[in-house]
């Protein structure tokens, strides 16, 4: 190449550095740094041990991406192959800028080594294969959790991604060609390339280096300027968003924030900056809105597109503020947050089920921030009348069904054999029986079924009667803090009575309040049983021994709160196989299950506009299940949802729904 061309070339690679450095720069400053601090304070983080932990397992291992097997690995082979590819671009950087001092500059050490210019050629391949996977599932097949994202610029950056790789594979093959690589042998997929340009002389064969170089190059940095733009800034934010997550227990909510003497959330300013790092750090992969049961029933709920929507809304913040070498002028206000950018539909349309955040790759979280929405809604009077209803039902009676305090034990009345009462005397288990257990009608039956088969057991228990209140979780998340926090201080003061050593609940939602909450906020700690727990015990110590072997083909359905929330999965299964049951999975089970669309205080809502119920579709794909005749639940809730749903499905004559403690009482007799 002549020597004009040689001293022109270092000058072109710091310019393009310059502005590429600029443009970055710049949007990083005006959308983390703006934006996020404005934000409300984070923190403190400490576990620091577990957090590094999370970077190796989740960032590194991408152990979270696998649950889609071909994305997730597809994904796992770009992310490493930008790792272990990063020093080709370094390279690229420096041998432009010190082509006049230093032609043919190699980096120290990586640059002469053979294995790894080995692992680079077959990762170039790998990246090519995945993109190119990518591509098929963007363009071709386009799958449902796709909509709403951002489609072109996702097939855009994937071309960026094969014109890197392209070049860099031409750039190797024609130095392989002229003699330029002594690594050659080490090489073999960019020899192949090469030999596709063999025929050209030398000088062609240079040119068509420098090209391929600029393209590389150019390339580069223009992705580099991108990245802030939209779902790719991932690239920037999932390492401080995976290693500042939150670690407290699933099940807890934090803190209510107050502005103001306003509860909960009202702007976008008024997230902690944690949450606002979230919202930057969506992928648009759409995985929590596959899974989204709002979303799957045709509601107006997407979890993807709420993030999208608040990172939006954080971009327009930003855009309040000026930045560097602008000159110091403000855009117009901002969309209001509640009715604007996140409509009051979306945020009643969710039932708190967890899926979602369970299956993001990132840890994005977002059920609090729905919860810290409907918190402001709540304190705006901004709520349907059902849920009004149930709410002032709530705070005057304790319970939703608006029933008197003293009706809430009548259905022990029946039992041959009385239950003790808590406050009067001594007992090892504190039975938080729950609202829909103890006021329910059609579930009274199942509770004393419950009963007889703990006093078979020969379990010392006992019960608050009418100083029980409604545990509050399903308040909490409706955003009524004011009553959950009644709630609690009613129940626990009542408790604080009582001498007991531990409490079980056959309620889900009780269980994971009492058990996350309670202690966090009164500050007293007691081991927290829910019902499948307990006769697992019972059962594997001898305490209850069934008499039948029940025989039945079942399938069973695990609670969000029970599964997602807390994690017990293998106990119901145990105590099922116990009572000579055959379990028969779903195909949406474990922490995949598919929510009853009761949670969240849905259950006190009126119904919405969509296609069909969550639970409607979780009996469908109960009843599909070869020869299952019974669906098995572990929540009072799902009993009452799934009972209405074989109704309305048109399954009563295929598929019964039984709670897990009546298939106990059945092989007991």
């Amino acid at each position: 190449m002549s020597l004009s061309y040689e001293i022109l070339k270092p000058v072109g690679v710091l310019l393009a550095l310059a502005i590429a450095g600029w443009v970055f720069g710049v949007r990083i400053y005006r959308l983390l740094w703006i934006s996020l601090k404005q934000g409300q304070p984070s923190g403190p983080f400490r576990q620091w041990g577990k957090r590094f932990k999370s970077l190796l397992v989740y960032v590194g291992a991408q152990l979270r991406l696998f649950r889609f097997l071909i994305p997730g690995t597809a994904h796992f082979f770009i992310f490493w192959g930008f790792l272990i590819l990063f020093p080709t671009i370094l390279q690229a950087i420096l041998e432009g800028l010190l082509a006049a001092v230093r032609p043919g500059f190699e980096l120290p050490i990586l640059g002469r080594s053979g294995p790894y210019a080995l692992l680079q050629d077959l990762f170039i391949l790998a990246v090519i294969i995945a993109v190119l996977n990518g591509l098929f599932l963007r363009i071709i097949n386009d799958p449902e959790r796709y909509k709403g994202s951002h489609r072109r610029q996702a097939i855009l950056v994937l071309f960026y991604i094969i014109a890197i790789m392209s070049s860099l594979l031409v750039m190797n093959g024609v130095r392989i060609n002229t003699l330029a690589d002594p690594l050659q042998r080490w090489r073999p997929i960019s020899t192949l390339v090469g030999s596709l340009f063999a025929n050209l002389d030398g000088v062609s064969q240079r040119v068509l280096g420098e090209v391929a170089y600029w393209i590389h190059l150019i390339v580069v940095l223009f992705f580099l300027t991108e990245l802030p733009g939209g779902k790719h800034f991932h690239v920037v934010t999932s390492i401080p968003a995976v290693l500042l997550r939150d670690l407290k227990p699933t099940g807890q909510l934090p803190p209510s924030p107050e502005f103001d003497g306003q509860a909960g959330v009202g702007s976008i300013d008024q997230f902690r900056w944690r949450q606002m790092l979230d919202f930057y750090t969506c992928t648009e992969c759409g995985r929590c809105q596959d899974v989204c049961p709002a979303y799957a029933s045709g509601a107006v709920l997407s979890p993807k597109l709420l993030i999208m929507s608040l990172r939006q809304g954080m971009s327009r913040l930003a855009d309040g503020h000026p930045t560097p070498g602008s000159d110091g002028s403000h855009a117009e206000p901002a969309e209001a947050l509640l009715g604007d950018i996140v409509s009051e539909d979306v945020l009643w349309s969710c039932t708190t089920c967890l899926a979602c955040d369970q299956e993001c790759p990132l840890f994005i979280e977002h059920v609090d921030p729905i919860v810290d929405m409907r918190r402001r809604l709540v304190m705006d009077g901004r709520i349907g009348p059902k849920l009004q209803d149930a709410l002032s039902n709530l705070g005057r009676y304790g319970n939703s069904f608006g029933q008197s305090e003293r009706a809430r034990g009548k259905w022990s009345q029946s039992l041959a054999t009385g239950i003790k009462d808590a406050r009067k005397e001594a007992v090892e288990f504190l039975w938080f029986v729950g609202d829909y257990a103890s006021y329910n009608a059609s579930l009274q039956e199942v509770t004393r079924k419950t009963a007889r088969v703990f006093q078979a057991a020969g379990l010392d228990f006992g019960i608050l009667y009418e100083s029980e209140r409604n545990a509050g979780n399903d308040i909490r998340r409706v955003g009524e803090e004011g009553l959950f926090e009644l709630c609690l201080e009613q129940n626990t003061d009542a408790m604080a009575e009582c001498s007991f050593n531990a409490i079980v609940t056959t309620d889900p939602h009780s269980y994971n309040t009492l058990k996350n909450e309670y202690s966090l906020l009164a500050g007293e700690s007691r081991p927290v049983f829910h019902v499948a727990e307990l006769l697992d015990r019972l059962i594997t110590s001898g305490h209850l021994r069934p008499k039948t072997k029940l025989g039945y083909r079942v399938t069973y359905h695990d609670p969000c709160y029970l599964g997602r929330y807390n994690g017990i999965y293998d106990s119901p299964r145990r105590v099922i196989e116990a009572s000579g049951c055959q379990l028969v999975e779903m195909g949406r089970h474990g922490d995949r299950a598919l929510c009853c669309g009761a949670g969240g205080g849905r259950i006190w809502m009126e119904e919405a506009k969509v296609a069909e119920r969550p639970s409607e579709a979780r009996i469908r794909e109960a009843a599909g299940l070869d020869g299952v005749e019974l669906l098995i639940v572990a929540c009072p809730k799902d009993l009452t949802m799934f009972q209405d749903a074989v109704k309305t499905a048109g399954f009563e004559d295929r598929l019964q729904v039984r709670d897990l403690a009546e298939l106990v009482y059945e092989a007991l007799l």
